[in-house]
């Protein structure tokens, strides 16, 4: 929430307002009621997200996936690659890692990518 300045509640009640301590401006907040105004910022957490591993590490990619699986995004498409050692070992990954009790299930969607379903945070 952002935090009021003086001049923010000055320009809120007019010319009449001088601060003069703390509680008084603890009052002024209250009656203007400025926390049911203002809304809280929170960022929403993505429902869908698309991971690339090409061009990343096996360490890379383990901490990409990870992270994601630890986020609460509950669907993501992998792209590991058709060929070469990340498309191994993401299938090792969902099914005896300890990031596999995260994963409900992945599915190929074509030759290098897979949709993964996560388990809620």
């Amino acid at each position: 929430m952002k935090q009021l300045t003086d001049s923010d509640i000055a320009n809120m009640v007019g010319d009449s307002f001088i601060p003069d301590d703390i509680a008084t401006k603890k009052s002024v907040r209250d009656e203007l009621h400025l926390s049911t105004r203002m809304p809280k910022s929170e960022q929403p957490i993505s429902e869908n997200i698309i991971i690339d591993f090409h061009n990343h590490t096996e360490e890379e990619a383990w901490q990409m996936l990870a992270q994601i699986a630890a986020s609460g995004i509950r669907n993501a498409t992998v792209i590991t690659g058709a060929s070469g050692i990340l498309k191994s070992k993401f299938q090792q990954w969902a099914t005896e890692s300890i990031l596999s009790p995260r994963i409900i299930s992945f599915t190929p969607i074509n030759n290098g990518s897979f949709a993964v379903k996560f388990h809620k945070k």
